[in-house]
């Protein structure tokens, strides 16, 4: 969560911070509630309407009704070439659009590969007019090593590191998911290449994103705040049409 100055990219980031989805109903008890009264406010949220519910109630202490980032076919200089848009998960839809944005604010449009590594790991390819043309979807590390200790017998799954040649359990599987998850990478990678005919641009976030940047074949830059930006891009548009 995050309270800027003004719904424009690049505005002055107030506060920020994260919360756990059992911390919600208190918010407005909190240090969230010794802020600036909002004025608007724009979420992107997977959790489902129920946790949508729980914000809505600690914003009524502002009278501020939440809008949600829903993907559509257009929005903020991005298409969606999903097969159904809206069901295009929000936090995708909103970390691409910062990652364009913040690819054309570097210098002429490009191809971009964007990686967001978490719980999940997402693969976006966006080509150099800013279409949303697909991308991968696999386990973090963190499922791929639970996967491994639920099915197999007797194997345990302590923290091990990356190798060249892992010579241990622990040093086997850690290098195995990180590496399965580089191999997705390198392979979009080269379907954008091939598809644009041009060297696309690379951007990694999440919180894991520090794990895997030293493993990836190609230069990534780490970005954190790839969803804020994206969400001030889009509130920026929103607030500009608004009557």
């Amino acid at each position: 969560m995050g309270v800027v100055r003004c719904p424009q990219p690049g505005a002055q980031l107030l506060a920020h911070g994260a919360e756990f989805l059992d911390h919600i109903d208190r918010l407005a008890e909190g240090p969230w509630a010794r802020l600036p009264a909002p004025e608007h406010m724009l979420g992107c949220v997977v959790a489902g309407d129920a946790v949508k519910r729980r914000v809505a109630e600690q914003m009524e202490i502002w009278d501020v009704a939440p809008q949600w980032v829903v993907p559509s076919q257009h929005e903020a200089g991005l298409s969606n070439g999903y097969d159904h848009p809206s069901r295009l998960g929000a936090d995708r839809w909103v970390a691409m659009i910062g990652a364009r944005h913040r690819l054309l604010a570097q210098g002429p449009a490009r191809p971009l590969v964007l990686v967001m590594v978490g719980t999940a790991v997402t693969v976006e390819a966006i080509d150099t007019d800013g279409r949303f043309l697909g991308g991968l979807i696999l386990p973090g590390h963190g499922i791929m090593l639970r996967a491994l200790e639920t099915g197999t017998a007797g194997l345990h799954v302590p923290t091990g590191e990356v190798r060249p040649f892992p010579s241990n359990t622990s040093d086997a599987l850690t290098s195995g998911g990180t590496y399965a998850i580089a191999g997705a990478v390198e392979r979009m990678y080269q379907h954008l290449r091939e598809h644009c005919d041009m060297e696309p641009a690379c951007l990694m976030t999440g919180g894991a994103g520090w794990k895997m940047a030293p493993s990836m074949t190609r230069p990534f830059e780490l970005v954190e705040p790839l969803i804020f930006d994206g969400l001030l891009e889009i509130a920026a548009r929103r607030v500009s049409v608004a009557p």
